[in-house]
């Protein structure tokens, strides 16, 4: 069925011209924001996403993947992947949308986006088949990342109400981005009867309530409350999440995450619109829940909205409390050198827990010497650990991440003692030991 709407639609690019098309660069309001968008070929995307009132402009571009961005690059890489000669993740066609916030909102960005192409359909679009092809939302702050999220959930219940398949698209931060060549950009523009290639669902987005936004404002759903009081909180370090007595996210971000907080971090919660008494915000808050990390009664980041994606939560934290290298370790897969590594003696009676949620994982009476370098355990506590496949560099592991957080820890290996005969081969460098009561810590 899908593929037959497509059919229908396929070329349908004939749209009326826009001003957004080839608008200058200095035309752009101070106050322009962006969202970088994958409907596969760029070309139809950027007319598509141009005929939108509010967007000022539309740039060509390639984004999120690895090695060289040209469209030389791009399709020889396609080429090496498909063939089993290639690795890593190739870059995606994508649309950088330029928008004025003050006559469109990034909702409507999103509905235009979702509405124009067909996002069911994994690497390829139409007749455009590859991974360089795939739907995509690029965000460039939390609150982008929360809404692409609710709008994708949102499109999914209409397209499974009409008997469509599952939304494939990569919803992910910006993590790179290069302009495409001249010529790509206003193709269709300098190229009326170009190829377009794009179609649509046939589906339409269905709004919670007519012009409204799915991010609750803070303006208008946060309750008159009092500030809290700067000198009852730990100056030091302190999480504030700002919440609203209406809020379905936060209630959500209560039972997922603080319902359970370990974490050694401080956290509060409060009504309030303004930062604690003699603290300061970086910025007004607009939207509910955020979560506000002040060191030294500063505002030094932020997490804006939450959408059940817990572990997004705990890396935006782990940033702000993790060394760089226990940041290459959590987030990026990476391993400490043998004997190197924190905890590897560790013998008192305690427990080693993960140093961002602060939940337990491992017990010392688990630890044993396996003489490899890293700290060892043949047993993990209940339901501290998930385990994963894991066939970089050549091998074929099983991975072992935190539960909580859903940071790397490390491997476990069939070659442990009794009675589990398994070895957790742990970085040690992203344990936080806590000795049992009346032990003296170190």
């Amino acid at each position: 069925m899908i593929a037959f709407i497509s059919s229908l639609l396929l070329g349908a690019c004939n749209d009326g011209e826009s001003a957004a098309a080839g608008a200058p660069a200095s035309a752009k309001p101070a106050n322009t924001d962006f969202v970088v968008l994958g409907m596969g070929c760029f070309w139809g995307a950027e007319k598509r996403m141009s005929a939108l009132p509010g967007v000022i402009d539309v740039e060509s571009g390639y984004a999120n993947g690895d090695g060289d961005a040209s469209y030389e690059a791009v399709l020889a890489r396609e080429k090496a992947l498909r063939s089993g000669k290639g690795a890593g993740r190739n870059h995606a066609e994508v649309v950088k949308v330029f928008f004025d916030p003050a006559r469109t909102d990034l909702e409507k960005v999103l509905i235009q986006f979702w509405e124009n192409h067909d996002p069911t359909q994994g690497d390829r679009q139409g007749n455009d088949i590859g991974s360089n092809y795939r739907s995509a939302i690029y965000t460039r702050n939390d609150a982008q990342q929360t809404l692409a999220v609710q709008t994708r959930d949102r499109y999914q219940r209409a397209l499974s109400a009409k008997g469509l398949g599952k939304i494939t698209t990569d919803i992910a931060p910006l993590r790179n981005y290069t302009a495409a060549e001249d010529y790509h950009q206003d193709y269709l523009r300098k190229n009326p009867n170009g190829y377009c290639g794009l179609g649509g669902t046939g589906v339409k987005y269905q709004q919670a309530q007519a012009g409204a936004s799915s991010i609750q404002t803070a303006q208008t759903v946060l309750a008159k409350a009092p500030p809290l009081d700067g000198k009852t909180l730990n100056f030091a370090r302190q999480l504030v999440v700002f919440e609203a007595d209406d809020c379905a996210y936060c209630r959500q971000f209560k039972a997922a995450v603080l319902d359970h907080w370990q974490s050694p971090v401080a956290v509060v919660r409060t009504l309030s619109t303004s930062a604690p008494t003699g603290w300061t915000l970086e910025k007004s808050l607009f939207a509910t829940p955020t979560i506000v990390l002040f060191e030294q009664g500063r505002e030094v980041s932020r997490y804006t909205g939450f959408n059940g994606e817990s572990a997004r939560f705990w890396q935006w934290l782990g940033y702000r409390l993790l060394t760089p290298e226990q940041q290459k370790i959590a987030f990026e897969q990476g391993t400490e050198r043998p004997f190197t590594g924190s905890n590897l003696d560790e013998k008192r009676p305690g427990t080693f827990v993960d140093p961002v949620s602060g939940a337990a994982l491992f017990r010392t009476d688990s630890k044993f010497e396996s003489g490899t370098g890293w700290p060892s355990f043949f047993n993990p506590l209940p339901g501290a650990i998930t385990l994963h496949e894991d066939v970089s560099m050549g091998m074929r592991r099983v991975e072992v991440r935190s539960a909580s957080s859903g940071i790397h820890l490390g491997h476990v290996f069939d070659d442990g003692p009794p009675p589990t005969h398994k070895r957790y081969c742990i970085n040690g460098n992203v344990l936080r030991f806590v000795p049992d009561a009346g032990k003296p810590a170190r």
